[in-house]
């Protein structure tokens, strides 16, 4: 563990605890505040504001009701199943500048589309996930970064925690309340337009995918549109929000017992435990067991086989259908070489799980720029080559985690049928943390997808 990043509880030194007894070990949502834990800010200079911000949040109401969540598990065994597949995305790390009407709706109309053109292009119904609502915390490998006129500062950690600015980079305990708000204001414009009698019709209906023309599968994905906005009319298609839980404190202020249920986080449908944050007798691991949310796990190439069928044991011992969803995150050239390995430990665990493949986050590399970029092939390429991989394992690969935006002036990622170059990127480079696919490349690769998963 990094010294920085670690979190020691106040509470009296427990007995030394092994994978075995974490079952046993009674929980609660502060349970995890006895164990070690990564990532997470500290206010030991703003205790007296620190405290009231914790006071507040444990009392104002939930974001997400606990039917919605239950629903959304019921919705991703399906998935599991081969019966429904998930499309998963939004932004890298939500911006408070962003929270307007005309961003937050760019950002739902980007994955309602998206998942109109995969249900008419293979004929499988889709659960809509979007990084909505809540993703203000950003894991980073360093918690200092070098800058050229200040010196030394605290890396950016998401505008839960501190400001982008480097001026603006100490933790503020404040903005954990300010994320609430956020979140609350952008849950109701979600919320408000799914409302309208005509919004399946008026998102999907001005589908338009001429910019696609140039590529040799315009004809089939021009039908494609053509029939989703013939059943757009007919639908209402609901998204569900999801975000990391990092801050576990600001998670746990969160979370309600629900009578004869357990204890929910209503803070969205889902959360998930970050590649940096998932140490089987880590705190974030303490916390998701107890849960009763589904919940995700990014599995990356790190990932022993024994360590990934331990984790599902922890996670969920009862074996719950849709509760458990493994985000693979690899690497296009590394999903043949790892992805069987864990398929099998999952297979010999007996634990069900959702297989999901994140990918974009093992496709990141450096431009010429020196600004983080993706290449869209290589983004498809590790989607495609999961699924084959499922299909060779006997598993289902379940759905699909990306990171986009609805913005289609936005040059962060190279490729596509737009055919971005890297002397493109500075043209709008808006991103805080790392580069999403614009609008063009998101509805291309729904596309893409369908195409590899093929009609049912």
């Amino acid at each position: 563990y990094h010294c920085f990043d670690l979190v020691q509880s106040p509470m009296a030194p427990m007995e030394v605890e092994t994978v075995a007894t974490v079952g046993a070990r009674k929980w609660s949502p502060g349970s995890w505040r006895s164990c070690e834990t990564l990532q997470m800010a500290t206010y030991e200079d703003s205790q007296d504001s620190y405290a009231a911000t914790m006071d507040k949040l444990s009392k104002v109401p939930p974001l997400v009701q606990p039917g919605e969540v239950d629903a959304l598990r019921e919705q991703l065994a399906a998935a599991a199943r081969g019966e429904k597949f998930i499309v998963q995305g939004g932004d890298c790390a939500e911006r408070f500048m962003d929270c307007t009407a005309d961003y937050l709706e760019a950002q739902l109309k980007l994955i309602v589309q998206m998942g109109a053109l995969m249900e008419s292009a293979t004929g499988m119904p889709t659960v809509r996930v979007a990084r909505m609502a809540g993703q203000y915390g950003k894991p980073r490998s360093s918690p200092v970064e070098k800058h050229a006129s200040f010196g030394e500062i605290k890396s950016y950690k998401g505008e839960n925690i501190n400001g982008y600015a480097p001026t603006d980079r100490a933790w503020d305990p404040d903005r954990l309340l300010q994320g609430y708000w956020h979140s609350c204001a952008t849950l109701n414009t979600m919320r408000g337009l799914q409302m309208a009698d005509d919004f399946g019709a008026s998102t999907v209906g001005d589908l338009d995918l001429d910019f696609l023309k140039p590529s040799p599968h315009y004809a089939a994905w021009s039908k494609a549109a053509d029939k989703a906005k013939a059943a757009a009319a007919a639908t209402k298609p609901g998204v569900f929000t999801a975000h990391e839980a990092m801050q576990l404190d600001l998670e746990e202020a969160l979370t309600r017992p629900v009578a004869g249920k357990g204890h929910y986080n209503l803070s969205a449908h889902m959360v998930w435990i970050g590649d940096r944050t998932r140490q089987l007798l880590g705190g974030h691991v303490e916390y998701f067991r107890g849960i009763r949310n589904p919940i995700g796990v990014k599995v990356g190439p790190s990932m022993q086989p024994q360590e990934l069928k331990e984790l599902c044991a922890i996670l969920n011992p009862d074996k719950v259908e849709g509760r458990l969803v493994l985000i693979t995150r690899y690497g296009a050239e590394k999903v043949a070489a790892l992805l069987p390995a864990h398929i099998k430990a999952v297979q010999e665990s007996g634990v069900p799980v959702v297989w999901q493949c994140d990918g974009v986050h093992g496709n990141t590399v450096t431009a010429s720029c020196k600004l983080k970029t993706r290449k869209f092939d290589d983004v498809m390429a590790e989607v495609s080559r999961a699924l084959q991989v499922h299909r060779e394992s006997g598993s289902t690969l379940a759905g699909v985690h990306l990171e986009m935006t609805g913005q289609a002036a936005v040059t962060e990622c190279t490729g596509g049928v737009v055919n971005i170059e890297e002397d493109m990127l500075t043209r709008q480079y808006d991103t805080y943390c790392d580069p999403r696919l614009n609008y063009a490349q998101s509805i291309e690769a729904s596309l893409v997808i369908a195409n590899a998963l093929g009609a049912r």
